[in-house]
């Protein structure tokens, strides 16, 4: 009984012994929360730093601009290129023909004409060379003359209003023909007045086309 009532009394004398029931001092609270705040802090730091690896080796070529949309990788395309279009190769222009190579050739629509007919005299331009060529048929290159012997009957630039070009395209061997109709007159150069007419009954006439400095063989024909 003696020696439980020691121990009782020495559990007393331990609880309400000195600093029995003292609530800590404000110093020991400041250690503890810098405690907890350095250990917090630790922690962020590991979280934050697993996101900043992940990243990293996530694969993603593409970055954020500074205006908030995705700029690219460098082979990706713009949506604003277009394709290059092969430019129109420009055309040849066809050539003047050679001179040497254009042909002049003269004739009418009969051999012998009556009173009342009247001859129709053609002028026909063909290409003898082996490539298309533009030849001037207009009326400031071409005539229409009429002879007999040394006399100068008829020309088809004495009495003309104006004259005019015309060029043409002629493919290799291919022919442009101008049709003239003679009303049987006479002309003179400047278009002066005269009232002889060509004579008839059976007489000969020479008919020579001419383009240029080109001239054709001669046409024979007859007026009754």
């Amino acid at each position: 009984m003696g020696r439980q009532g020691n121990s009782s009394s020495r559990s007393k004398a331990s609880a309400s012994g000195p600093g029995a029931g003292r609530k800590p001092s404000p110093a020991v609270y400041r250690r503890r929360r810098l405690f907890v705040g350095a250990a917090l802090l630790m922690v962020a730091a590991m979280v934050f730093g697993g996101f900043a690896v992940a990243g990293a080796f996530s694969g993603s070529s593409d970055q954020v601009s500074s205006t908030g949309s995705p700029t690219g990788s460098a082979t990706s395309a713009s949506p604003s290129a277009k394709p290059t279009s092969t430019p129109t190769p420009t055309p040849t222009p066809t050539p003047t023909c050679n001179q040497n190579l254009v042909t002049v050739s003269a004739s009418t629509d009969k051999a012998a004409y009556g009173p009342d007919e009247n001859p129709l005299l053609s002028l026909k331009v063909t290409n003898g060379g082996t490539m298309p060529c533009e030849v001037n048929i207009g009326t400031s290159q071409m005539e229409f003359l009429v002879t007999s012997g040394a006399d100068r009957i008829f020309s088809s630039r004495d009495c003309q209003a104006k004259s005019e070009d015309l060029v043409k395209i002629i493919q290799p061997g291919a022919s442009e023909t101008a049709n003239f109709p003679w009303t049987r007159n006479r002309t003179l150069e400047g278009c002066q007045p005269i009232e002889a007419k060509p004579g008839a009954g059976g007489a000969y006439y020479i008919f020579t086309a001419k383009l240029g400095s080109r001239a054709s063989p001669k046409a024979v024909f007859q007026l009754n």
